[in-house]
């Protein structure tokens, strides 16, 4: 006999305990059934054991618009509503749903219905609809309509991932131009400031050699144009290896990220160590110059930043041409959460540089560090 639970709400368990053949694993189906007559239920949940018994199914019946909004805070899989009730319909049900925007599919059951009423009811929103006489193929019906929902399900997520990867990739794109604008705003100051500086100087002490009262004063001021001449020659250099060291294209990119090591860490200091595992691709791609910038920022913060004595980097080859890199200091370290806080600055500028351009090498930058515990940075590009 059915476990009355409330005046106008029954409980039924069926499959596990009745079928040896149902797993004691299997998750039930939960069936919200929205009935006038309990005996009703009772052969729904009979007709359900016979024509499916290796499922568990559990059936819980309503049948006024309170108590189905009260049940509707529980988790469903289907709702079975009768078409016929003194209280209640499957439109008032339907509508409902709408209102609580609850996506459970509601499949009306009836002892007779027209076709006219049967179209009607599927357009305001039934996923379909059964006579009572022919309980045997509800568990069918049931699991057809729940493989709707999980397509349904999985088209939305779908969406939602296809809505959020075009939002990422419409900020990436304005990221990509920023930090465009800004490597070239960074490269006019270097050549503005550094290079046409001492350029200018050059031109000045050749003008001052023309015009010398005697031959050891244009002597000298030709001396100092040649060694400002020889400046900013290694001024271009310097920057032209910040662009793409040439070792990267003539040497691959080990020798490439040691040079980068012995031009930035090793004058301020640092202890340097450099490890690589895998082989190498015989032709580099464009993740590699990014490997080599990645390391060029790294070594700079932690010269500027971490007050440390040693610096690591780690170089792993990985298949299809990926590549993996690790960058460890024993530094001071530094708040990520307060530093990397979503407003780009002065600050954090670098870092920021350094996910974006990972990033936009299809990569990911992982920074995990603490206050006293150094810092490590690793990307895969």
């Amino acid at each position: 006999m059915p476990k009355r639970s409330a005046a106008n709400a029954t409980v039924h368990s069926f499959g596990h305990a009745m079928s040896s053949r149902a797993s004691p694993d299997t998750k039930p189906i939960r069936l919200l059934c929205v009935e006038d007559n309990p005996d009703d239920v009772e052969l729904m949940g009979i007709a359900l054991e016979r024509a499916d018994p290796g499922r568990r199914y559990e059936l819980h019946r309503v049948d006024n618009a309170a108590s189905f909004v009260a049940a509707l805070e529980a988790e469903w899989d289907v709702i079975l509503c009768d078409f016929n009730l003194p209280r209640f319909s499957p439109y008032a049900a339907l509508q409902i749903l709408v209102t609580r925007r609850a996506n459970v599919p509601l499949i009306v059951l009836t002892r007779a219905i027209g076709e006219e009423a049967a179209v009607h009811v599927l357009r305001c929103g039934a996923k379909d609809y059964l006579t009572k006489d022919k309980l045997g193929t509800l568990p069918q019906i049931i699991g057809r309509v729940l493989e709707e929902r999980r397509r349904a399900q999985e088209k939305e997520r779908l969406d939602l991932e296809l809505q959020g990867a075009y939002a990422r990739l419409k900020e990436l794109s304005a990221r990509f131009v920023l930090a465009q604008e800004r490597e070239r705003s960074h490269i006019s100051r270097e050549l503005h400031d550094q290079l046409g500086q001492t350029l200018t100087a050059v031109v000045i002490h050749l003008h001052a050699a023309d015009r010398a009262p005697d031959r050891e004063a244009a002597r000298k001021h030709s001396e100092t144009a040649a060694e400002l001449a020889n400046g900013a020659l290694q001024q271009l250099k310097t920057l032209s290896f910040s662009l793409r060291p040439a070792q990267l294209d003539l040497l691959g990119l080990v020798p490439a990220v040691q040079s980068a090591m012995q031009r930035i860490a090793e004058p301020a200091g640092l202890a340097c160590e450099l490890t690589a595992r895998g082989s190498e691709p015989a032709r580099l791609e464009e993740n590699a110059a990014v490997t080599v910038r990645l390391v060029q920022e790294a070594l700079t913060n932690t010269v500027r930043h971490a007050q440390a004595s040693r610096v690591r980097v780690r170089l792993r080859f990985l298949p299809r041409g990926r590549i993996s890199v690790l960058v460890l200091d024993d530094g001071k370290g530094f708040d990520k959460k307060a530093v990397l806080n979503g407003h780009q600055s002065e600050r954090n500028i670098g870092l920021y540089g350094m996910i974006e351009r990972t990033e936009l090498a299809g990569g990911r930058l992982h920074i995990r560090t603490r206050r006293g515990r150094g810092v490590a940075v690793r990307a895969v590009l």
